[in-house]
């Protein structure tokens, strides 16, 4: 009888220290699951604060873009695309090497047809979100309702017909836009203070492109582009 209650001694204790086991284990477990999940909260941090660096919403305020974005549209902002670097500050002090104070984009400078965010020449607390007519160089007349760029009238499916008009003939009768600026004007041409009223607006005064409208859902979708090459200048 003692044998057979040694050897049930046996059987049983070890059936007891896996009874123990479990809940070191979960415990173990627990401890290891913190440092893996501020990894991961760390990381999408990262990730929030790099694409706010890029990429910022903004909701538009008023009609001057209507029918193509209404009062309280939401867009998104690409402040990367026209990154630039002014290659005199950077490799200027090179002996020998003339940059000519030029900008460097690796992607690109605001283009005819981009709509963008910027602050107006006069002080404004609050960014404009227009769209690009003229670039540098480029030679803006408007008359007769409608918009000419180096004598090249722009085909505007986005607007009513030849409804652009202006009072002031100091930007819009033959105006040379200079370097470094861009000429803007809203899509809403009767009811929009651009370019007509304040003139070109500097490349250091644009925020970015917007390129996505996010908000309402039934807008939601890529900003159509409108490139006017035919009022490239003939050469």
């Amino acid at each position: 009888m003692r044998s057979d209650h040694r050897e049930n001694q046996r059987v049983v204790e070890p059936v007891e220290q896996q009874d123990e086991t479990p809940p070191a284990i979960e415990a173990q477990e627990r401890v290891s699951l913190w440092p893996e999940l501020f990894k991961t909260l760390m990381m999408a941090l990262i990730i929030f604060l790099t694409a706010r660096l890029f990429v910022l919403p903004y909701q538009v305020d008023g009609r001057s873009m209507a029918p193509n974005l209404e009062n309280r549209d939401r867009v998104l902002v690409n402040r990367a695309v026209y990154m630039h670097l002014n290659l005199d500050l950077l490799i200027g002090w090179i002996p020998g090497v003339d940059t000519d104070d030029v900008d460097y984009y690796p992607f690109h400078s605001p283009e005819r047809g981009d709509i963008v965010v910027l602050y107006p020449p006069e002080t404004s607390p609050e960014p404009y979100i227009k769209r690009t007519i003229a670039v540098e160089g480029d030679v803006v007349d408007i008359h007769d309702g409608l918009v000419f760029v180096n004598g090249e009238q722009l085909v505007e499916p986005y607007i009513d017909g030849a409804i652009t008009e202006c009072e002031q003939t100091t930007f819009c009768d033959g105006y040379v836009v200079p370097p470094g600026m861009i000429y803007v004007l809203g899509d809403n041409r009767q009811h929009s203070y651009d370019s007509r009223a304040f003139g070109p607006v500097s490349l250091d005064n644009v925020i970015g492109k917007a390129w996505f409208a996010n908000w309402p859902a039934d807008r939601i979708g890529l900003l159509p582009h409108y490139s006017y090459d035919e009022a490239t200048p003939r050469h």
